[in-house]
């Protein structure tokens, strides 16, 4: 299940939960402050895991590419 950051529309409330996509989609997620389920979605942070190759040899500009080169 995914994490939401929501804010509510009735009471301006900010908060994040864990709740199916259907939940969400159903508006079956209620504000944690005073229960309203006018809820609309923030994007406040992504969270990306990236695995990491096994090189014996790191890139030598890994603080300019973050890696993301391929060396």
């Amino acid at each position: 299940m995914p994490f939401y950051d929501l804010k509510c529309k009735n009471c301006g409330e900010e908060f994040n939960i864990m709740a199916k996509m259907s939940e969400r989609d159903n508006k079956q997620i209620k504000c944690v402050k005073c229960g309203s389920n006018e809820l609309e979605t923030l994007f406040k942070s992504i969270n990306i895991i990236q695995s990491k190759k096994n090189n014996s040899q790191d890139c030598p500009n890994i603080h300019k590419c973050n890696g993301c080169c391929g060396h």
